[in-house]
């Protein structure tokens, strides 16, 4: 019997297998975070504000999409059906769907948003995960052990933002340039995105930051000093479904010039 197999009988076994699950806690938060240096970022509560103004055009979305997908080994799948991905380009109807208004303005109405896991407060993929695969870290980043994911993707099933994807088929033969500092993953396991936690362990803030030119704020909500509470104290700004009680940790404000918004 290899491990998932083990993992599928383990979550089968119902509340046997949660006490057996839950004695593995330690070993996970452990495991999350090891490999740091002494130059690892860190925070009580890690969140993004996403400024809207800095992303116009489809390209500019893409070309972040582009970076993270490159740098996380995410496989470049056209079928549809088994498309990968870890943020990705919404417009404002499917983005923020509880927020439609009969009188919302045009340009709103045509305005591009970049989404991906909101790293929830509350996250309900972590509740409903039988192997407890999906895990909270003590700074707020929701992450995967990719080991441990069954594939019966409840995740899935619990997440309102649809922020996690299934590898229907093997992924390794869709990915163009491999970076081989970050893993690959199988078929049959959920992915999603994870704040580039490697990365803050080498002092170094997510790949979509760097490459947003501006339009991704990141730092620690719990910090009123922080840049993040800096942005949000002098703007207004939206969450997505944050009426489900999920408190995400991404935010948006639209930002720039507002004439005619």
């Amino acid at each position: 019997m290899n491990r998932r197999d083990f993992l599928k009988v383990i979550a089968a076994a119902g509340i046997g297998g949660i006490v057996v699950m839950e004695g593995l806690d330690d070993f996970r938060v452990e495991a999350a975070e090891m490999n740091k240096d002494s130059n690892a970022l860190q925070a009580k509560h890690w969140g993004m504000v996403i400024d809207i103004s800095k992303f116009q055009k489809p390209e500019d979305i893409q070309r972040v999409a582009n970076a993270c997908h490159q740098y996380h080994n995410v496989p470049d799948i056209k079928d549809p059906k088994h498309e990968v991905k870890w943020i990705w380009k919404e417009d404002f109807e499917h983005a923020f769907a509880e927020m439609e208004s009969k009188y919302l303005s045009e340009k709103i109405k045509t305005m591009n948003f970049p989404v991906l896991c909101n790293h929830c407060e509350e996250p309900m993929c972590v509740r409903v995960c039988p192997t407890k695969a999906t895990f909270k870290r003590p700074d707020g980043i929701v992450v995967m052990d990719y080991h441990r994911c069954i594939g019966c993707r409840y995740c899935m099933a619990g997440c309102p933002y649809g922020a996690r994807s299934f590898n229907f088929i093997d992924p390794r033969p869709h990915i163009g340039m491999m970076n081989h500092d970050y893993p690959t993953r199988a078929i049959g396991v959920v992915e999603k995105c994870t704040m580039c936690v490697e990365r803050l362990n080498k002092g170094l803030k997510p790949i979509c930051v760097e490459v947003s030119r501006g339009g991704i704020i990141f730092g620690d909500l719990n910090d009123p000093n922080s840049e993040v509470r800096k942005v949000l104290r002098s703007n207004f700004a939206i969450r997505r479904k944050a009426e489900l009680g999920t408190g995400p940790s991404v935010y948006y404000v639209i930002g720039g010039d507002e004439e005619g918004a």
